[in-house]
């Protein structure tokens, strides 16, 4: 058994033992109260004087009178109360039972290793495409920002990366999730979709927006615009089966 779990639950198990002893006391005493006289022999010698009052006498309770004044507890209170210890101590039983039991469970469950269904490079490349449309709509939008329209396209191609099962490290740059979702990411299971370069152009333009102090103007918007049709075209080309191999 794991020293953690006892470490856990030993106080659980200390106050069953505790509540075992008191049931095993409570059903073998019971209270009582009695008057016994004192027997004649160990009385004192006292002399007697002459007085002018007589001594008072002391009433000395019989023995049978002491017995019938004895204070007894009833019998249904103490099994009341062992059912009721005994019920607590199966209740404790169990819950600790039931709480070993889920632990190992979930232990085992988790090292289970899950196997990743690996992706096809056409579903993969599909889905990124319809990334890449949303992103051109807002770009072809003149009514907002160009700042925000870049990275907005940016973060959907962020999401695509994700739902294709690309993992999130520690060191990521910006653009690294990106990238490992174009270039595969033979771990995750996803396929490469893109070539080596054909993302510079927009993610150049990206860490312009998201960091540069300048205006975005438009002539920033057409670099992004064109940067997606670029890889948009390559995109589809896979995705229609047109493409026999992704070029590196």
């Amino acid at each position: 058994m794991d020293l953690g779990v006892l470490r856990r639950w030993w106080p659980l198990g200390a106050v069953t033992a505790l509540l075992a002893v008191a049931a095993s006391a409570a059903g073998h005493s019971s209270l009582g109260a009695s008057r016994i006289p004192p027997a004649s022999d160990s009385i004192p010698y006292v002399p007697e004087y002459p007085s002018a009052e007589p001594a008072p006498s002391i009433p000395v309770e019989p023995r049978d009178g002491a017995e019938a004044t004895q204070a007894h507890i009833p019998h249904w209170i103490l099994d009341a109360v062992l059912v009721l210890l005994a019920l607590a101590i199966l209740l404790a039983i169990g819950y600790l039972v039931w709480t070993l039991v889920t632990g190992a469970l979930r232990r085992t469950t988790r090292a289970v290793p899950v196997a990743r269904a690996r992706r096809s490079a056409e579903g993969t490349a599909r889905e990124v495409v319809a990334a890449l449309d949303a992103g051109l709509v807002e770009l072809d939008d003149r009514s907002t920002d160009p700042r925000t329209a870049v990275i907005a396209c940016w973060v959907r191609l962020e999401e695509a990366a994700e739902e294709a099962g690309v993992p999130r490290l520690a060191g990521d740059t910006p653009t690294d999730l990106v990238s490992r979702l174009l270039r595969g990411d033979p771990v995750a299971g996803v396929p490469a979709i893109a070539s080596a370069d054909v993302l510079d152009g927009f993610a150049h333009v990206y860490r312009e927006a998201r960091y540069a102090t300048h205006t975005v103007d438009e002539r920033m918007r057409d670099q992004a615009r064109a940067a997606l049709r670029r890889l948009r075209g390559e995109l589809t080309a896979l995705a229609t089966g047109s493409a026999a191999e992704v070029p590196s």
